[in-house]
């Protein structure tokens, strides 16, 4: 969802500090820590160190389990290194740093926002307490952005998102609506119900 990512980056408040590091496309953790933004916030060692006692608390999947034979300590190393959040954005002002994650669910459960904020925090749960434990005097925070069945998303939640990522007030609708249009493949704007409710709230109908 490289889109919404932009379109967040697009709408910025004038006074806004964040950067979004990675607009275009996602950067594995090895790569973001080849440049010297990053490496003001805790060097690649004190990162490496504080991960390996996370990561270890990950099961190993099967599939995986050659590579960790082979080397444990340097697969717990490299499966750091290699996880590739969907954005980031930093505020190096403030010392905080927001990971993003898109996620898409078919589920038709009311629930289907809980289940995936859960899938998508335990994805990058490694990266978020390696960089508490090694950046104390940083605030690092992952903001997930979930879409349901041909694009429901919880709109208080997704308004909340925005507005903590600085996105003007008056931008926020559009951003919303386009989001909507974009991951509801099944049926067109005029006759999805799920598009028509938000167009029509917008007087777009």
């Amino acid at each position: 969802m490289r889109y919404l990512n932009a379109s967040i980056q697009a709408a910025q408040t004038p006074m806004s500090k964040l950067r979004f590091v990675t607009p275009d496309k996602e950067s594995s953790m090895s790569t973001l820590w080849q440049e010297k933004e990053f490496k003001q916030i805790c060097s690649r060692e004190s990162l490496t160190e504080k991960a390996a006692n996370i990561e270890k608390r990950i099961v190993v999947k099967e599939h995986e389990r050659p590579r960790y034979d082979f080397d444990p300590t340097m697969f717990y190393e490299n499966q750091f290194w290699n996880r590739r959040p969907d954005g980031i954005v930093i505020n190096k002002y403030h010392r905080t740093l927001y990971i993003l994650e898109f996620k898409r669910s078919s589920d038709r459960n009311k629930d289907f926002l809980r289940v995936k904020e859960d899938e998508a925090n335990e994805q990058h749960r490694s990266i978020i307490e390696a960089l508490r434990a090694a950046a104390p005097d940083w605030t690092f925070e992952q903001i997930n952005f979930v879409a349901g069945r041909r694009g429901a998303v919880v709109e208080d939640d997704f308004y909340n998102k925005l507005k903590k990522l600085n996105v003007q007030a008056g931008k926020r609708d559009k951003i919303l609506l386009v989001h909507v249009q974009r991951i509801s493949k099944r049926m067109t704007q005029y006759c999805d119900p799920t598009i028509s409710k938000y167009m029509g709230r917008l007087g777009l109908m």
